[in-house]
Order: C-alpha cells, then sequence, then structure tokens
C-alpha cells in the first residue's frame, strides 16, 4: 500500500507539471490544467490514479500553504491606487453572483447552506492570475488594471470572511441567538489576537532573531510553517476553517518583516512548496471528485450556475461601478476582467464537498464553472479593452513613474540626463568605477548583477514605469528586460539589440512587449566612445508632419546621415526615449547627436 501511495504521488506530480507547463504555454494559469488533467487521469475519465490518504494529506498541507502564499503576495497599499472603483467593483462582482447562486440552488431544491457556499463560489474572482492576464494584455498601466487587482482583493477577502462565519455555523448545527453571540465572538477573538501577533509580537520576534545574528534561511521558513500551522489550528479551535489562519499568516509576512535577501529567499521557497509541489496534488485531487455525469443528469442546473457567473459578475459589476463616475464600458471591461475564477473558489467548493454541505454534482458544476469562466476572462477582456481603445476611453493611470536605465555607460549618462530633466532616474551596473562615476554626477546608481532580482528589489523596480537596458551585451539587455516585465510588471521597456546579435542565447524572441531603443539595431560601442571623447554634435530637430520613429531613421539614412536619436522632445516639453514605431506629431522634436 505504501509503494503504490508513492506511486500515485509521482503521477500527480508529473501529470500536474505537464499540464501546469502545457496550459501556461497558451496563457492562462497552472491551475487550470492541473484541474483539467485530474478529470483526465483520475475516476472521471481513464481511472490510472485515485485519492489516497497520502494524498489527502498532502493536499490539505497544499491547501493551507496556498492560502498562506496568497496572503502574502497581497500588498494592501495597493487598494489605495483604486480604492473607492475597486470597492464599488468588488461589492457588485460579488454580491449581485451571489445572490443569484443561492437562488438558482435553492429553487432547484437544494439546501439554504448548499445556496449559501455556491453564491461564495460564484462570487470570487480569481486574484492570483491577473497580473499574468495584465502584463500579456499591455494593460498594465490602465485604470482597469488598479481597479481590478483592488476589486480582486476586496472580493476575495469578503468572500473568505463570510465564508469564516458561515463555516462556523455549519459545525455548530444552530442558530439560536446564544449561538450567533458565541461564535461571533470567538470569531472576533481569533482576529483580534491574530491581528495583535502579526502587527506587533511577530516583528519584535524576527528582530530578537535577526539581533542573535541568525541568517539562516531555513531557520526563518520552518519558523513561518510553524506559525502557518499554528494559526490554522487556532482556526479550527475557534470553529472556522484552517484556511483563514493560514490566509491570516499569510498576510503578515511582508517585505519589510526581514532584510531583503532573507524575505526573497523565503518568498522564493514559499512559492516552490507551495505553488510548484504541493498546492498542485490538491487541485489534481480536486480532479477526481468531479462527476461527468452532470452533463447528463445537471445540465441545466450546470447552465443556470454558469449564467449566474457570467451574468451576475459583470453586469453586477457595471451596475455597482457606475458611481464611480467612470462609464458603464469601463465597468463592463473591469467585469470581464474578474469574471475568473481560481484557487479561492476551488478550496472553498472543495470543503463544502468535505463537510457534506454540498453534493458531488454541485463540487463538478462549480469547477466546470471555474474552468470556463477563467478560460473567457483573455478572451472577453481583450475585446472591451479594444473597444474602449477606438473609442479613445481606455484610461492610461501612471502611478508607476520614472526610468530604470541599465548601464551607466556614458551614452546611457547622456540619455539619463535628458530624462532626468522631467522624471526620476535610477541606474543600475555591475561596474563598481561607474557607478561611483554615475553618483559623483548626481545619479543615484545601484550596484549590482540585474539578472539577481534582488538588484532591482533594491532598486525599487516595481514603483518604476519603464525599463531601459542600454549595454552593449544584447543576451544581458533581453534577459534583464524579460525580468522587468515578467518579476515587476514594468510596463514599458526599451532595449538596445545590437545588428550582430543571432537568435542564439536570449535571441529577440525575449523582445516582447519592450521596443528597440534608437528605433533599430545600434552598435553602441563607437557611440560611447564619441561620447566619452565629447566628440560628438547634438542636435535638436523639429518635427513637421506625422510620421513614425521607424521613417524618420530611414530617412536619416537615405540622407547617408550617421546619427544617433535619444529622446523625443513632446508638444508640452515632456521628454521620451527615442522607440521602435513610436509616433511623431507636428512640433515635437527629436534631439539626436552625430
Amino acid at each position: 500500500m505504501e509503494g503504490f501511495d508513492i506511486l500515485n504521488l509521482f503521477f500527480v506530480l508529473l501529470s500536474a507539471w505537464g499540464a501546469g507547463a502545457l496550459i501556461k504555454r497558451i496563457g492562462y494559469p497552472a491551475i487550470l490544467g492541473e484541474l483539467l488533467i485530474g478529470i483526465i487521469i483520475g475516476p472521471p475519465l481513464l481511472g490510472l490514479v485515485d485519492t489516497s490518504s497520502t494524498l489527502t494529506i498532502l493536499s490539505e498541507a497544499g491547501v493551507i500553504l496556498l492560502m498562506a502564499y496568497i496572503g502574502m503576495e497581497i500588498n494592501f497599499k495597493d487598494l489605495g491606487k483604486a480604492s473607492w472603483a475597486g470597492l464599488l467593483a468588488a461589492i457588485g462582482g460579488f454580491v449581485v453572483p451571489f445572490a443569484l447562486g443561492y437562488y438558482v440552488v435553492t429553487l432547484s431544491g437544494g439546501t439554504s447552506i448548499a445556496g449559501l457556499f455556491v453564491g461564495i463560489a460564484v462570487g470570487v474572482t480569481s486574484l492570483a492570475t491577473k497580473s499574468r492576464i495584465l502584463v500579456d494584455l499591455n494593460l498594465l498601466d490602465t485604470r482597469i488594471a488598479y481597479v481590478l487587482m483592488a476589486g480582486a482583493l476586496f472580493s476575495d477577502t469578503l468572500a473568505l470572511i463570510i465564508f469564516a462565519g458561515l463555516s462556523s455555523f455549519i459545525d455548530a448545527g444552530s442558530v439560536n441567538m446564544n449561538e450567533i453571540i458565541w461564535i461571533s465572538g470567538k470569531i472576533i477573538g481569533f482576529f483580534l489576537f491574530a491581528t495583535v501577533f502579526g502587527l506587533y509580537l511577530l516583528p519584535k520576534l524576527i528582530k530578537w532573531f535577526e539581533s542573535k545574528h541568525i541568517e539562516n534561511r531555513t531557520f526563518y521558513f520552518s519558523l513561518l510553517l510553524i506559525i502557518v500551522f499554528g494559526l490554522s489550528e487556532l482556526a479550527e479551535l475557534v470553529g472556522l476553517h484552517g484556511i483563514l489562519g493560514a490566509f491570516m499568516a499569510g498576510l503578515f509576512v511582508k517585505d519589510d518583516l526581514f532584510n531583503k535577501k532573507i524575505s526573497k529567499n523565503i518568498s522564493n521557497v514559499f512559492h516552490d512548496v507551495s505553488v510548484g509541489f504541493m498546492a498542485p496534488i490538491f487541485f489534481v485531487t480536486a480532479g477526481f471528485h468531479v462527476s461527468l455525469n452532470v452533463f447528463q443528469t445537471d445540465l441545466n442546473l450546470l447552465l443556470l450556475i454558469l449564467g449566474a457567473a457570467f451574468i451576475g459578475k459583470i453586469l453586477g459589476t457595471i451596475l455597482f461601478y457606475l458611481p464611480s463616475g467612470h462609464g458603464w464600458r469601463e465597468g463592463l471591461a473591469v467585469g470581464t476582467g474578474m469574471n475568473g475564477r481560481g484557487a479561492v473558489e476551488i478550496v472553498i467548493a472543495g470543503i463544502g464537498l468535505q463537510k457534506g454541505v454540498i453534493t458531488q454534482e454541485i463540487f463538478s458544476i462549480l469547477v466546470f464553472m471555474a474552468i470556463i469562466t477563467t478560460l473567457s476572462v483573455p478572451l472577453l477582456l481583450t475585446w472591451s479593452t479594444n473597444w474602449l481603445k477606438k473609442r479613445g476611453e481606455l484610461v492610461k493611470q501612471f502611478s508607476k513613474k520614472g526610468y530604470i536605465i541599465l548601464g551607466a555607460n556614458p551614452l546611457g549618462l547622456l540619455l539619463g540626463k535628458h530624462l532626468k530633466e522631467t522624471h526620476k532616474i535610477v541606474f543600475i551596473d555591475a561596474n563598481k568605477d561607474i557607478t561611483e562615476h554615475a553618483e559623483s554626477m548626481g545619479f543615484q546608481c545601484i550596484h549590482g548583477n540585474v539578472l539577481d532580482e534582488t538588484t532591482l528589489t533594491k532598486a525599487s523596480a516595481k514603483d518604476y514605469r519603464t525599463f531601459i537596458a542600454i549595454t552593449e551585451n544584447t543576451e544581458i539587455n533581453l534577459l534583464a528586460s524579460q525580468l522587468a516585465n515578467d518579476t515587476f510588471y514594468i510596463p514599458e521597456k526599451y532595449v538596445v539589440v545590437s545588428p550582430n546579435n543571432n537568435s542564439e542565447g536570449a535571441g529577440v524572441n525575449l523582445l516582447g512587449a519592450a521596443s528597440t531603443l534608437f528605433a533599430s539595431r545600434t552598435d553602441i560601442k563607437p557611440w560611447i566612445e564619441k561620447v566619452q571623447n565629447s566628440n560628438y554634435k547634438e542636435v535638436n530637430s523639429k518635427i513637421t508632419k506625422e510620421s513614425t520613429t521607424r521613417l524618420w531613421v530611414k530617412a536619416q539614412l537615405q540622407k547617408n546621415k550617421n546619427v544617433l536619436p535619444l529622446v523625443i522632445i513632446g508638444v508640452n516639453g515632456d521628454k521620451r526615449p527615442f522607440g521602435y514605431n513610436d509616433a511623431l506629431e507636428p512640433n515635437e522634436s527629436v534631439i539626436y547627436i552625430e
């Protein structure tokens, strides 16, 4: 039996890894692949693997760690970026589908408790997948992005609070006034204790350990595991579910709790252990409990719950979003973005099945609802935001400002000198002497390896709008740009690409959403030497007719002029880098060197 359990675990992990990697390649979160492969290899279809005590224990521990990691990923400072609009979107996007889900189940013969569980599952919004989708659709610098992130935070938190109370009443088995007061008191007491511990006691404990010069990553990771499972057990003791304790523990593990190196290491380990190892076991085995018979026996209920999910989320968001003053069309885009479900919904549905509150058929419907709604997000969000673009109503929200420039060489410093007039600038360079020279010229400069995330973290990369890579090494430029995009979600990227670059190494396939600096492949070495020796002339060229940067470069080549365009001066005097295929408007200017 022990060997068989290990074999099951091997197949589950192998399947989860393969399916997750495959689904991510086509732009969807790994959870969808894990759910689908669980349905395929499990009892619903092929029956190659079945649940076991080993898988059950690991999946339950995986849920605890996953909820802790979700808590770690939530930054409540982000709510301030769109708090009012995000709150409206969250309320509308939760309350309306919650009500529709409840009435669909109760009017179809289900119990009120089952209706409440379905309502919560239909009302939640997937938080973990939003940033990736927003980056892929190039929406991260729009107001919609901040509203979506804020709305997802509010929605998931609201769902977990309601779930906390509901779970307690189910376990209590009664709803008389004395019981309500007792349960409410325990819930309030738990949240008060967790808050005091997380905000006051935990930071003091960490500082005490650091004063003892304890900098061992394993020590702090083990400590956090003890805290996560300790708060989970405490939540269970007061009648809540353990996921609430884990979620609360994760909320208090923030960047400033440890020093930067320890914090980054722990975050990476938590991600690998939870998202990379244990949570996939839960999602694959969740697929084992799905019944495909619902397409024959409960097709009407499936369609009704799907309708409640789609219509409730989108229509509810539109209606409640109107008081924000941003218009119903933007509300539609926000609603389509919030329509996906994910980890929290599946966790809640799984707990409902475990407690016997919902049937296997309803659980199956909720799994299919999560899959279908999440698949719809990129399609519907692309359509709705393109509609806003065509109408000129896609509002940019530049909360991220300034430039991170990789390469403090003379050419990079000249570019930084121009951009510094209207923007904050920070340089990154691996050469200590170059770093000190840049600082002597009045620039902020970080010394370090840009491919090490801690270097970009030290530069506060997440707060910057634009990343510029201006080194002679094209591969480093491309890899650094990808890191800035994938990890720190910097909306704009400009990279220098050498004319001698081939498809080996990083390759231009990593360019992605980045723009080629100077609007063409450029060997910057001779230009660095020109600037270093002050052997150049700076020219300001006025734009007289509408054009593009690419056409401007071609025009200079036709005149046999060897020039390097640095920045574009907008009609309002603002300067921006000269990148590939940027629009040039009349009365703008191009500053170039020759």
